[in-house]
Formats: C-alpha cells, structure tokens, sequence
C-alpha cells in the first residue's frame, strides 16, 4: 500500500509543480486554443497541459511501476509517449484528422504486436467462450484490439469540452480501475498489483493537473493529455481484463461509460442528421447540459456524478453472478437510453421512447374525455 500511495503523491507533486511553467512554454511557442462558435470559452488558453500529467507520470513510473516484470507494461509506456507527442504536434501545429489517426494507429500497433498486449479468453454468458489467444482468432483479436485501443483514445479527446471534464472523467474512471485491480488482486492474482500501482501512478499526475484545469481553468490539457489518457484507459481495460469471465469483459465498458456513450451517440446523431461521422458539431452530453441551463461548473459536477456512477456500477459487477450482470446491464442500458432522449444528445426530434409515452398519454385523455 505504500507504494501506491509513494506514486500517487510523487506523480502529482511533479505534476502540481510543472503545470505553470508547461502554461508558459505553451504561451511561448504558440500552443493555444483560440475561442469560436463550437468551443464554450471565450479567451485565447494556453493548451499543452497534457505534458505536465506525462512529466509526473514519467517520473512516477520509472520509479514505481515494476514494469520489468511486464513487458505489456513497457509497451503501454511506448505507445502512450508515442500518442502524446503526437498530441504535441497538434496543440501546435493542428495535424490533420488523417495524420493524428496515423499515429494513434502505430501507437496501438506497437503496444499489441511487439509487446503482446491483446485481448485474451471471454467465456460467454452459456456454457462456451471465444479465445482470441490462439488460431486463427488470434489473427482476429489483434485488430480488435487496435480499434478498441484507438476507439477508446478519441472517446476521451470528444469529451474535452469543458474546464476539467476529460480529466475528471479520466481521474474516475482510472480510480476505478485501480479499485478493481485491487479486488482482483485480493483473489490471487499478482498482476493485479502492478496494474493497481500503474493506475495510482497515472491517478496522481491527473489530480496534479486538475487543481490548474478546474473551472476556471488557467490552462487546457489539449490533445497531448486527452489522446494520452484516453490510449493509457484503453490500454489498461485490456490489462486488467484480457484474460476474463464474461462479467469483467463488460467491466471496462461500464468504467468507460460516459466518453463511450457520448462517442457512440454523436455517431448515431450524426448519422440521423445525414452529416459525415468526424463532422463536429455542438450535440455533445456536456452542450446538452449547458443547454439545459446547467453553468459551467454544474455541468462538469454533472458528468463527474454520473462517471462515478458508472464506476460504482463496474466495482459493484466484480462480486456478482453472470446472470445478475446480464440483469444489471439491461437495467444500465435502458438508464443510459432514457437520460439519453431526456437531454436530447440525438436530437430534441429523436425521442422514441419519450414521444410513444407523450403519444399514448394523449390518447388515454382522450379516450376519458370521450367517456
């Protein structure tokens, strides 16, 4: 336990510590975000951030991380410096969509064929399971993995929207999966406890970050920390559940609920609306709430409510049954379809549950007033 908290404390403290002078190396070289009609800040921010979380986490890692006896580990390492210099080059330079899907593709590529992180055995829910770790599945569970990992990773970049919202989503959801590794731990299984102290390694250099990116933010993480965080997210779910029981395949999509959802629904948004899947738009859960009339502030506390909500939810699956989880899941799924129509993140016209209440309401009063 004290490891954990030794790397935790140490990444934040350099975390803390390097934060203002990255803002003034932003400000220096021109790595700022400029207001406009899609963005909700009004003044020119210096973005970059992101490096400070890599300075506390690099530091932190190289001193507790065990990852000698992991090579996954190093891969996880080498990847997710990949994706963050290449978060860099944008917050500078503004690459182009193709040229930053390029590199997360070789920083995924790397971390599973060289290093071998893949995803492994998933017993089903009947009797019978899929291994990707050997056959011909194993030829199939690669590119699985590159597009769960590169998935995962934009998820995370959509939902930087708002003063602290990616980071405080990512703070959850990797306190989330340090929590559960710690239980899965308590069962025996040693690896466990390095993914655990990755995780509060990483865990410290977000809060480090944070305390300066909280609304109002002084500077933005940009795409050097959103597309590191979320490749070190997905990375991890493979980590800690490559090898599972059908209740932990589905653990990683609960812990990454909130920037999975978003993603998945602005794709359905866009498509209903006839536009092209990487047009951006303003259709996000975070505009939705400020749309509502929630503030700024309110709308983060929001997203953080509800991103720990899904975390409770993945810990609270790690005890139960297969069949209490098919039950949880449905329940998860039909909550995450209601709040969905509620704030409109299709579209206010794409209501179909709402609208055959609406409906059937209306043709039950006039059915009494006929009576």
């Amino acid at each position: 336990m004290s490891t954990l908290i030794l790397g935790l404390l140490t990444s934040l403290i350099v975390s803390f510590i390097a934060t203002p002078y990255v803002k003034k190396l932003a400000e220096s070289i021109g790595a700022v975000d400029a207001p406009n009609q899609r963005k909700v800040h009004t003044r020119i921010m210096p973005r970059l951030g992101g490096l400070a979380i890599y300075l506390g986490y690099f530091v932190s890692f190289f001193l507790f991380v065990p990852f000698a006896d992991m090579k996954e580990m190093v891969g996880i390492f080498i990847g997710g410096t990949m994706v963050m210099v290449v978060g860099m080059l944008d917050d500078k330079y503004q690459l182009s969509p193709k040229w930053k899907l390029l590199g997360q593709l070789l920083a995924a590529a790397i971390v599973v064929i060289p290093f071998g992180l893949k995803i492994g055995v998933v017993n089903l829910p009947y009797d019978g399971s899929i291994d990707f770790s050997s056959g011909w599945l194993l030829w199939l569970g690669v590119p699985i993995t590159i597009f769960w990992i590169v998935g995962v990773t934009n998820a995370v970049n959509l939902i930087d929207g708002l003063d602290g919202l990616s980071a405080g989503v990512s703070a959850i959801a990797t306190a989330t999966t340090a929590i559960v590794a710690l239980v899965m731990s308590g069962h025996g299984a040693a690896h466990y406890d390095t993914i655990a102290i990755y995780c509060f390694v990483l865990l410290g250099a977000i809060l480090g970050f944070l305390y300066f990116n909280f609304h109002p933010a002084r500077i933005f993480m940009g795409d050097t920390g959103s597309l590191f965080l979320g490749f070190n997210l997905a990375a991890l779910s493979i980590m800690g559940f490559k090898e599972a029981l059908f209740v932990s395949f589905i653990i990683p999509i609960v812990v990454l609920g909130v920037p999975l959802w978003d993603t998945f629904f602005a794709i359905v948004r866009r498509i209903v609306n006839k536009k092209p899947i990487s047009s951006p738009d303003k259709g996000h859960l975070h505009h939705c709430l400020l749309n509502m009339g929630l503030s700024h502030r309110a709308t983060v506390l929001t997203i953080y409510v509800i991103s720990i909500f899904f975390g409770t939810m993945a810990i609270v699956l790690t005890k139960t049954t297969k069949w209490t989880t098919i039950i949880v899941m449905v329940l998860l799924l039909f909550a995450t379809h209601m709040a969905t129509e509620v704030v409109g993140l299709v579209g206010r016209r794409h209501r179909p549950l709402i609208n055959t209440y609406r409906k059937l309401k209306i043709k039950n009063t006039e059915q009494r007033r006929s009576h």
